[in-house]
């Protein structure tokens, strides 16, 4: 099984009046990003732990993390915002890892997890294990069968010698589309009061995380994304074409095969702690190529970083910058929509000048 690109790759030589490829930006201008990226996120995430109905001050928030301070202190902070600010990073982080990785491989910049399917079909398996009632740790692992088997079917699907990235992201609205709607009969076949917790959970909540999921999250991103930096690095060889990048000795298939599955397990990682929160891998990537140019080891890691903040605002926001406290999912589709349909016009309107 290959994933065919060619149709989409870049021309040997570009046309007059043709869009470009954004250059690469300079190493350390990239590392003073990420860098400070994270002290913000990290300050952000300090404050936002004072937030809630029970005030605490920042300096008893740094004590309170520690475990040290008062015990009131301790078990708010530690029991129950600590985990889901956590959640929301590592949330964020891979789904912003998993679409910059499919964007890049299929060179389409619409082509994102929650866009074609994947996180779909996660999300069915893991609304199947909520309403059987699975322990919320064992989730996150039902939510990577779903998406290892929607991205089977999706490949399956859009097979015609060899794969397009248009036909395919085509392909996965369908699917999307297709599963969105047995996630829909799963709810309604089942009574309320058994569907109730996975009807929240669709919507992309970090409500109620715990410290179990909290870490099997955080050792599998430990895992995926040291792989996918190391996978990128033959990426860059594949955009000299497949024949001389066979030529060279790379295993084509092989590699397109490690970054397709390392995509979807980080989609999968992100479903199984927040659920399917829309359009987070489809904006965070394309705001790190605004920065950093196109994908590169250290683009992927400016992506991770930035859909780590960029989570973690939008859930405070959703808590606590609105009347009504709601889940992180409906900031995420406020944003993303309109960026998703800007995106579109834009992707078609480049090919139209080419």
């Amino acid at each position: 099984m290959t994933l065919d690109t060619r149709a989409a790759a870049p021309a040997a030589t570009t046309p007059a009046g043709a869009r470009t490829r954004r250059a690469p930006r300079s190493a350390v201008w990239v590392a003073l990003c990420i860098a400070a990226t994270l002290a913000g996120t990290i300050a952000f995430g300090l404050w936002s732990l004072t937030l809630g109905d029970y005030p605490i001050s920042v300096p008893d928030v740094a004590r309170a993390v520690v475990g040290a301070g008062h015990r009131a202190d301790v078990l708010v902070i530690q029991q129950w915002r600590l985990p889901r600010v956590l959640a929301a990073l590592l949330a964020g982080a891979a789904f912003a890892g998993s679409g910059a990785l499919l964007q890049s491989l299929l060179r389409n910049p619409l082509a994102s997890p929650d866009v074609i399917g994947v996180n779909m079909g996660a999300t069915v398996v893991a609304v199947a294990a909520i309403i059987v009632g699975l322990p919320g740790v064992l989730v996150p692992g039902g939510a990577l069968l779903g998406a290892v088997a929607a991205a089977a079917l999706l490949v399956a699907l859009a097979w015609r010698n060899g794969i397009g990235a248009d036909r395919l992201v085509l392909v996965g609205i369908g699917l999307h589309t297709a599963l969105y709607a047995a996630k829909t009969f799963l709810i309604l076949r089942f009574p309320d009061d058994v569907v109730q917790g996975a009807v929240l959970w669709t919507v992309g909540t970090l409500y109620n995380r715990t410290w179990a999921e909290v870490a099997v999250a955080a050792c599998a991103l430990a895992l995926l994304v040291p792989a996918a930096l190391l996978l990128l690095r033959l990426l860059a060889v594949l955009d000299l074409g497949d024949d001389l990048a066979a030529g060279l000795g790379l295993r084509v298939r092989v590699v397109r095969i490690g970054i397709l599955a390392a995509a979807v397990a980080l989609a999968a990682v992100g479903v199984g702690l927040g659920g399917p929160l829309p359009f987070v891998a489809l904006a965070v990537p394309f705001l790190a190529r605004l920065v950093a140019g196109p994908l590169s080891p250290r683009t992927l890691v400016l992506a991770v970083v930035l859909g780590a903040a960029v989570l973690l605002v939008a859930d405070v926001a959703a808590q606590h910058a609105l009347p009504t406290a709601l889940p992180a999912g409906v900031v995420t589709a406020s944003v993303g929509a309109p960026l998703f349909f800007w995106l579109l016009w834009r992707h078609h309107r480049g090919k139209a000048r080419t």
